[in-house]
């Protein structure tokens, strides 16, 4: 009997360890894939060039693959849905785990789950109709799709994943330090702001960094409503090109092995990288305020 225990124990360990495994096989095969048929592009254009360089001309005589204008796009637009999604997901968040009362609370946070299952394309549609002739007409622009309008709508679409992992962090903040708090005379809004949120600091950036991940990924939304100029406009209110949508409206027209295929390829190391900066920066902050915040308990 304790044999047979045994062998059911080790067999569920090597499955747990397979199965944790196989993530980092994934990751690695992406990285493979990525390096494999993003390189190549290095062959017909020097790091510099390609990195730094003003112009995207792939199908030209003499193509040039300058793709900084993309970065700049991916950067700006994350960055403005950052500004505009962040405040509202954490004063929603707020809202539900510390003002509303329970009924509200139980009817509230599966609506703005929902909202982060709604396909991107209906989050472009939505863009595509309201908020670029909103922007439009606000600003008086000859055109809507600009780099605020894409902002905009990624922000909204990152804004119910940031609200939800932002509420969950502050849910599960023990209630001895609002109850503790309270007993001293500080207001609500005193603990909501001084104990309650820098106690959650960790769950808070994790909610921004998944929001990041969203949005810097983002495709179709972003393809819909941001303009698609590959410039570099300093303003909200021009049109930009961002590196996702290159990729997705340019990789159905490209020759499998030519120079165009491959700097596609280019562009998406570079938002892999990207990426993961963005991620190590967030986790650096993630870690600063907890290790601040336990030295001041």
């Amino acid at each position: 009997m304790k044999f047979n225990r045994r062998i059911i124990e080790t067999s569920v360990k090597i499955v747990l360890f397979i199965i944790a495994l196989s993530a980092l096989v994934f990751l690695a095969g992406i990285v493979l894939v990525l390096i494999t048929q993003g390189t190549p592009i290095l062959k017909y254009v020097s790091l510099k060039d390609f990195l730094f360089g003003m112009k995207w001309y792939p199908t030209h005589e003499e193509p040039e693959f300058g793709i900084l204008p993309m970065i700049y796009g991916s950067v700006l637009v994350t960055l403005g849905a950052l500004i505009f999604a962040t405040p509202l997901g954490i004063m929603c968040a707020l809202y539900i785990a510390e003002v509303a009362p329970m009924w509200l609370k139980e009817t509230l946070k599966p609506i703005i789950e929902l909202l982060a299952g709604i396909p991107s394309v209906i989050y472009g549609l939505f863009g595509a109709l309201f908020i670029a002739p909103l922007i439009q007409n606000l600003f008086n622009l000859p055109t809507g799709f600009t780099a605020l309008s894409a902002a905009i709508v990624l922000g909204i679409m990152i804004l119910p994943t940031i609200t939800s992992i932002v509420e969950d962090a502050l849910t599960a903040i023990p209630k001895e330090y609002s109850e503790a708090a309270l007993a001293l005379g500080a207001t609500k809004w005193e603990t909501m702001t001084k104990i309650i949120l820098p106690a959650a600091s960790s769950g808070i950036t994790t909610g921004i960094i998944l929001g990041l991940g969203r949005a810097i990924g983002e495709t179709m939304a972003v393809l819909m409503v941001a303009g698609g100029s590959a410039n570099i406009a300093f303003s909200l209110l021009k049109p930009v090109r961002t590196m996702t949508a290159t990729i997705a409206a340019e990789m159905a027209e490209t020759v499998m092995g030519s120079e165009h295929y491959h700097a596609l390829f280019g562009i998406a190391i570079v938002l892999f990288v990207l990426t993961m900066i963005f991620n190590i920066i967030a986790q650096h902050i993630s870690q600063r305020f907890h290790k601040r915040f336990t030295a001041e308990k």
